[in-house]
């Protein structure tokens, strides 16, 4: 035994060595910065930023890097690395009414005050390969448009005004921090959209995507989905007031859902919501949607079976690096197990054998 473990550690010595050797890739070609990862891969940082909890872009390019460009593997180094930092106190709500815009858009109002702003986008482009970027040193143009300063009001806030659209519901409760309590079921919408936020981008598309095609009860337009940067302030008690301590990028997306009414009531659109670090709109819309669907209990509608709807369903496998360490594992040495298995199945076999030899 103690031979078999001193060799189960040189192996994996020898498998660190050469997994490091594979991350640099070939000597004679420039090594990858931080800096290149951080302002280049920039919508992947963002992702390791928003499903590992932890928005410092420096880090999730480090982590990018050392996870060789696997967001899965450096979500999880991000995680784990966030869990060392001591937590020195909370900030105060952001207000994303004051965001200093770089991109907002409306599929429900063309004109609106602010204006819509395309900001850094794909929709627009012609999906086919830009060679030119395959030029060592070609430089980009450089790009004229400013952000818009804040505040910049919310779309809501005109179907609001007239009673259109079903009203925030104001909760002063402080809400759980899921990166600190484990989730527990029935969850508040609270720690529902904290679990979204930091799913897998692939699995809340893909659970957005089933309440388009009908499981589920929602017809979404996009109220409003904004890009920008917010300030973060924290409360200094010794002052008595909240000082600015630096800014974050958000995404965020408010969707108008199908209406509810009755005799008794009159009939009002439903809310759609979603945030996210960076410049995530693909993740922020889905998640909007997605935490539409899981309101039908509290909104009075009925249960459909939908996988969108069913709140243990989503909550329980849309984080990516509790799938993937349940996955995963199952290639490590299982060889107890499986042998009991092989026995029992031979066992099996040789009982039909007989049994089937003493019927002829």
């Amino acid at each position: 035994m103690y031979v078999a473990v001193k060799g189960g550690e040189r192996a994996i010595d020898n498998a660190h060595a050469w997994l490091a050797e594979e991350r640099r890739g070939d000597t004679a070609v420039a090594e990858l910065s931080l800096a290149q990862i951080r302002e280049q891969l920039k919508l992947a940082v963002n992702r390791v930023m928003a499903e590992g909890s932890l928005y410092d872009p420096d880090l999730a390019a480090l982590a990018i890097k050392q996870a060789r460009g696997d967001l899965i593997e450096a979500v999880f180094l991000i995680r784990a690395y966030r869990t060392t930092l001591p937590r020195l106190g909370s900030s105060t709500p952001v207000d994303t009414a004051a965001m200093a815009v770089d991109r907002r858009v409306s599929a429900t109002f063309k004109d609106l005050p602010g204006g819509q702003v395309l900001g850094p986008t794909f929709d627009y482009t012609h999906r086919l390969l830009d060679f030119k970027l395959a030029a060592e040193g070609a430089v980009a143009p450089a790009a004229t448009a400013q952000a818009t300063p804040g505040p910049v009001p919310h779309v809501m806030q005109f179907l609001d005004r007239d009673g259109l659209i079903e009203p925030a519901s104001p909760d002063d409760t402080p809400p759980p921090d899921l990166t600190r309590e484990p989730l527990e079921l029935p969850a508040s919408r609270a720690l529902r959209l904290q679990a979204i936020t930091r799913g897998d981008e692939g699995f809340v598309l893909s659970m957005a995507y089933s309440t388009q095609r009908g499981y589920g009860r929602t017809h979404a337009f996009v109220g409003e989905l904004r890009i920008g940067r917010v300030a973060v302030e924290v409360d200094i008690p010794e002052l008595g007031f909240a000082v600015d301590i630096g800014e974050v990028e958000l995404t965020e997306c408010e969707t108008v859902n199908q209406f509810k009414g009755s005799k008794t009531e009159p009939a009002q659109f439903t809310r759609g919501y979603g945030l996210v670090f960076g410049q995530s709109e693909r993740k922020a819309i889905a998640m909007s949607l997605v935490d539409r669907a899981l309101r039908w209990h509290e909104l009075g509608e009925d249960f459909t079976g939908a996988p969108a709807q069913d709140e243990e369903f989503v909550l329980y496998h849309c984080d990516n690096i509790q799938a993937t360490g349940f996955l995963e594992h199952i290639k490590l040495p299982h060889y107890v197990d499986f042998q009991a298995e092989l026995e029992m199945v031979r066992r099996l076999r040789s009982e039909a054998v007989s049994l089937q030899e003493a019927a002829e």
